[in-house]
């Protein structure tokens, strides 16, 4: 039965890649639906042909809006291979944060760490070129928010966009955050305001509510990545509730509540290839008009 549980969890369900589709009224009565696809963790190695095409695929959703949440490297060589996934979407607006593993590559390591309190990055792991990556992100038309903000037009509305660099490698600067808030929404108008991070730390969703986030998109859990039925996670890699550790709930900070959507990714360390109960996801989630 073990052995029957690890193959099936390294081989099978790690490959079985799946798009959820999620609803969240918070949008003004009499709104037109909002259509956002999140991408996170792609964790993506040269050779992962089948991770490659799934996600280029998703184009043909035609989605209003594209969200990456970061982690998009699980190789020193998978720069151009994020690239060639994302190509499809060029022309769509998108926007992004990054995770550790967009600085920082795979290390080897026992597996079994990950199952701690909270995964850290390790000391030695080796440095990608982010510079080349980020520009690639340019050249699509990625709009970047790490610990940065802009309002771009979608779909006919002007939604503010802000984020802040991975709190998992203490890189969030909410004072920069704010001040790019409020420089970028000085003398516009907007319908949403929209706040990205990578890992969803209690703390950082706090204070992106407290920034003015309606929705917040997060990644880096992986859902757990290794999952008991009828219990769920196991671990979360951050503070976030478990019952939060991925899917659409919501954050409230302060008397504010925001939209929460955690991915739970589609990847894994190419030194822990494994899921279980948690298979690997993209989601497509439409913003509703609340009901008056």
């Amino acid at each position: 039965m073990g052995a029957a549980t690890a193959v099936y969890g390294t081989m099978i369900e790690r490959r079985a890649f799946r798009l959820r589709r999620v609803e969240s009224r918070i949008l003004p009565p009499g709104s037109t639906p909002l259509r956002v696809l999140h991408l996170s963790d792609f964790h993506v190695a040269p050779w992962q042909r089948k991770k490659q095409d799934f996600v280029r695929g998703l184009a043909a959703l035609k989605p209003d809006l594209v969200v990456g949440t970061g982690d998009n490297l699980g190789h020193v060589d998978a720069i151009p291979t994020v690239a060639h996934m994302l190509e499809p979407f060029e022309g769509i607006p998108s926007v992004h944060v990054y995770g550790s593993n967009d600085y920082l590559g795979p290390v080897l390591k026992n597996p079994f760490t990950y199952f701690g309190r909270s995964a850290h990055v390790a000391k030695k792991a080796p440095r990608l070129d982010t510079k080349t990556l980020t520009g690639h992100f340019n050249r699509l038309g990625w709009t970047p928010l790490n610990n940065m903000a802009a309002v771009l037009e979608v779909a006919g509305r002007r939604i503010r966009f802000f984020g802040v660099n991975d709190p998992h490698i203490e890189a969030d600067d909410f004072a920069a955050a704010g001040k790019a808030l409020r420089e970028a929404s000085e003398g516009q108008d907007w319908d949403l305001t929209i706040g990205l991070a990578h890992a969803p730390y209690q703390r950082v969703l706090s204070g992106l509510v407290d920034l003015g986030a309606d929705a917040i998109f997060a990644g880096h859990t992986h859902g757990g990545q290794v999952c008991v039925p009828g219990y769920g996670a196991l671990v979360t890699n951050c503070d976030i509730p478990r019952e939060q550790v991925k899917g659409l709930s919501t954050w409230t900070s302060r008397g504010r509540t925001a939209a929460l959507h955690v991915s739970a990714g589609l990847g894994t360390s190419i030194y822990a290839p494994v899921r279980f109960a948690c298979p690997p996801e993209a989601t497509l989630l439409t913003f509703l008009p609340r009901v008056s």
